[in-house]
């Protein structure tokens, strides 16, 4: 991914470049255009006039709402105003899509996609997105990165998901289109009927599942005739503290899942300060951190971080 960073934009490889998205997003300029929308009539108007210093794409409206998208390779000059020296057009009317989304941050790749994904423009496209504080910005040809997250619930929402969410507010990345999957705790534990349940911790917000709870973490007094709910890690502490394996019903997303081609990303209790690679998954640990999620994120993209 580059950014043009305020520099010269060098064109004419751009308009095959797939989730090509400006920025900053100050180098896209929304103007009004009343002439034929080819790409022979703009790249002329385009080369006829100057530009701001700090212009990289320009996207012209007609008086009809129809829209083109062109790059413009300015040349060299510390004037506020100097011209186009090169002019590639990246989307003519037909495959200019208009998307006025408000809560769309349009400094943000990945929302960006995911607002265009939700628009149905499609890979050949270049989606043109009024976003938040009427900002505008483009992905063009946007195929954005598919990103299971596997997550268990309660609670709500899953905690990895938000995180990841979080990460993507702000780390520069590729566009990344997140496919939740959870794993619920009270189906798992719907799949046996124990005197009592011993879970981790209350957080999981499992007070109710139709038998008596307990808490591993709060190491209960007494040994009861329970079924845990946990993992590993779980079962680790359960033997120190009581020195057995009681029944057990596996929770661990790592476990509950199967390796496939589909890029993953989940945790698992075993990890305590770092992450793992294991061919499409990325696995953090259970009390991960922004920082690592955003480099497991880096590493399942391919992405270093020269952005």
């Amino acid at each position: 991914m580059a950014n043009t960073n305020g520099g010269i934009l060098e064109v004419g490889q751009l308009r095959q470049r797939e989730n090509f998205v400006p920025l900053p997003y100050r180098c896209v300029s929304f103007q009004p255009y009343e002439g034929p929308m080819t790409a022979d009539a703009i790249e002329r108007y385009l080369l006829s006039r100057e530009v701001y210093r700090r212009t990289d794409i320009v996207i012209l409206h007609g008086p009809n709402r129809d829209y083109a998208v062109a790059a413009v390779q300015r040349s060299g000059s510390d004037s506020l105003f100097t011209r186009a020296e090169k002019v590639e057009v990246l989307g003519l009317p037909a495959d200019c899509i208009l998307i006025e989304d408000p809560d769309t941050d349009p400094a943000n790749r990945s929302a960006l996609a995911l607002t265009a994904v939700k628009h149905g423009v499609t890979p050949k496209q270049t989606a043109i997105v009024i976003g938040t504080f009427d900002h505008v910005n483009i992905i063009h040809r946007p195929n954005p990165l598919r990103l299971r997250v596997v997550e268990v619930v309660p609670p709500h929402p899953p905690k990895l998901l938000h995180m990841v969410e979080q990460v993507l507010g702000y780390a520069d990345l590729p566009p990344i289109v997140l496919e939740p999957v959870t794993i619920d705790l009270r189906d798992l534990a719907a799949t046996v009927s124990p005197d009592a349940y011993l879970v981790p911790c209350r957080s999981g917000g499992l007070n109710e599942l139709g038998a008596p709870v307990y808490f591993l973490d709060e190491r209960p007094k007494q040994r009861e005739n329970w079924t845990l709910l946990g993992c590993e890690r779980s079962l680790q502490f359960h033997r120190y503290y009581y020195g057995d394996e009681p029944p057990r019903v596996e929770m661990c997303p790592r476990k509950l899942t199967a390796p496939d081609n589909q890029l993953t990303l989940l945790k698992c209790c075993l990890l305590e300060y770092d992450i793992e690679r294991d061919g499409q998954r990325m696995i953090v640990p259970w009390g991960t951190d922004l920082p690592m999620i955003e480099r497991a994120l880096r590493e399942l993209t391919g992405d270093g971080g020269d952005v």
